[in-house]
């Protein structure tokens, strides 16, 4: 605890919950700055809210993403902390899209398409962008780009890793244990679609969702971390310990 005490202040823990669970006070800007910025859904726009919340609190400028898409997390971070300070971005993602994205899945799409917009959106926030951003992109497999970063010395550096890749529980388990060691003592890790199911007729495969490995990462490891209270469309917890 004491390690956790000087990275982050309980009464920061505290507030940081309250706020998450009340909302920002003030309307969130739900357009990005460029209006050449192409985006084919809003998958990420009820999220911006309690970003706005850790962001402001948190301040990081070292954050990985797993899962990418067209970039609009990736830009909405570059806009929101770019314009204080230089950042680190890390995305990783294959491009070849989850179950979900193939023929004849529920959000069937021209992955090829996705990832030109990813590059142009990003392209255009880091134009934009007042300060520098690196921008650090992993093309591979989630469980490649994590363990290769943590075979480069990159364990503990991280403040801020958002988890939004391969929605199959046992990828998203491997996620969530290689994103924990990556992550800062103080850091929050965020996981997207806590609560998302495959539309399967009439049945919910358990092993086809991010829930029970979300579930299992947090029971594992509740001596470690402090769940902060907030929506449950996405799950955040704060790094206590190593």
């Amino acid at each position: 605890m004491k390690a956790f005490v000087k990275q982050i202040t309980p009464p920061f823990l505290l507030e940081l919950g309250k706020r998450l669970l009340r909302g920002s006070p003030k309307p969130v800007d739900e357009r990005l700055s460029s209006s050449d910025i192409v985006l084919t859904n809003k998958w990420f726009a009820g999220n911006k809210e309690n970003w706005e919340i850790i962001i402001s609190d948190l301040n990081p400028t070292k954050i990985l993403e797993i899962g990418s898409y067209e970039g609009a997390s990736a830009c909405f971070l570059i806009e929101r902390l770019a314009g204080k300070s230089d950042i680190e971005l890390h995305c990783v993602d294959t491009w070849e899209g989850g179950i979900e994205h193939q023929a004849g899945g529920e959000y069937s799409v021209n992955m090829n398409s996705v990832e030109s917009r990813f590059k142009h959106n990003t392209g255009l926030a880091i134009q934009s962008a007042p300060h520098k951003v690196s921008l650090v992109v992993h093309k591979c497999y989630s469980d490649v780009a994590l363990v290769k970063l943590l075979a480069d010395g990159e364990q503990g550096t991280f403040d801020f890793i958002y988890v939004d890749g391969s929605h199959q529980a046992p990828d998203v388990l491997l996620d969530a244990v290689l994103s924990f060691k990556l992550l800062r003592v103080g850091g929050v890790l965020a996981f997207d679609d806590y609560l998302w199911m495959e539309g399967l007729p009439g049945q919910c495969d358990p092993l086809r969702c991010p829930k029970p490995a979300i579930d299992a990462f947090i029971n594992i490891n509740t001596r470690k971390l402090k769940i902060l209270r907030a929506p449950l469309q996405q799950f955040y917890v704060v790094k206590l310990s190593d």
